[in-house]
């Protein structure tokens, strides 16, 4: 019963970071209609921010408001200058180009801080069956999630992003500055991916530390619905319990393996994820 209890509360843990991913990756989708590859970038870019700032500062949380400041303002600016203008003409070239600005930041990452490991700390102590990493992983993680619903459902501002993800044109007729909306929504996104990275980079990092878990966020992601913000939640704490049992009491060789039955079984039942909404089609 104690491993039972051990293997969920560290599934919860590893799950939270990546419903963290996931839900940056659904804000994307829902105001753009496009998947993100370069998520793990703002992440790699935010991580080694913190890593830089932190030692100069003497302080951990200087480097981690420095990580989420940089990574916001990386999202906002790859939005506007780099992905809507090529979103103009074609959404898949966008989407080619979210993957180029992956390799390009984890090539630039290199050139600058190198290619070989870094270690990086926690915010808190990773030791005992609920670590205070985790609890911090588990309530910042939350916190965000409550604090993205009332922006959304109760303000002006989530109720213009709103319209301008779902309504374009009808916003635009009110009144509402949709570029900028689209611009808020890739800062909200860039700010939960610095986070999700925070929390899943340490205690080594690299340029290629996050590729495995942006493969478990897009799977959290599909497995909850792109379109569903609480199933990239959801989505996330089951692939993090269902890898984290999996890794107990089979053999970790089987945790990654474990993702992909997941989508394969969830999208077989629901093809477009566990709390996607039915869309009608004109024919």
């Amino acid at each position: 019963m104690d491993r039972f209890v051990d293997l969920t509360l560290s599934g919860l843990a590893s799950g939270a970071i990546y419903a963290a991913l996931a839900l940056s990756l659904v804000i994307i989708y829902q105001a753009t209609r496009l998947v993100n590859f370069a998520q793990p970038a703002m992440a790699l870019v935010a991580v080694y921010t913190a890593a830089t700032v932190a030692p100069l500062t003497g302080s951990y949380w200087i480097g981690f408001i420095a990580a989420l400041t940089v990574g916001t303002a990386v999202g906002a600016l790859a939005e506007r200058f780099i992905v809507r203008p090529i979103a103009r003409t074609s959404q898949l070239n966008a989407i080619i180009v979210t993957l180029g600005l992956l390799l390009i930041a984890q090539g630039g990452v290199g050139m600058i801080w190198g290619n070989q490991q870094h270690g990086f700390g926690y915010a808190f102590d990773y030791v005992g069956r609920l670590s205070p990493a985790d609890v911090f992983a588990l309530v910042s993680v939350g916190t965000v999630a409550v604090l993205l619903f009332c922006v959304y459902r109760f303000t002006p501002l989530g109720l213009q992003m709103r319209a301008a993800a779902f309504r374009p044109e009808a916003a635009r007729l009110s009144g509402v500055k949709v570029g900028l909306m689209l611009t808020a929504g890739w800062a909200f996104s860039a700010l939960i991916a610095a986070l999700a990275g925070m929390l899943a980079g340490p205690p080594f990092i690299s340029p290629n530390v996050f590729d495995i878990v942006f493969v478990y966020g897009i799977t959290a992601a599909v497995v909850g619905g792109l379109d569903s913000p609480f199933g990239a939640i959801i989505g996330g704490l089951l692939v993090g319990l269902g890898m984290s049992y999996v890794s107990g009491y089979a053999g970790p060789e089987l945790a990654t393996l474990t993702a992909l039955a997941l989508v394969v079984l969830v999208l077989s039942v629901r093809p477009d994820g566990i709390l996607s909404r039915p869309t009608a089609r004109k024919v």
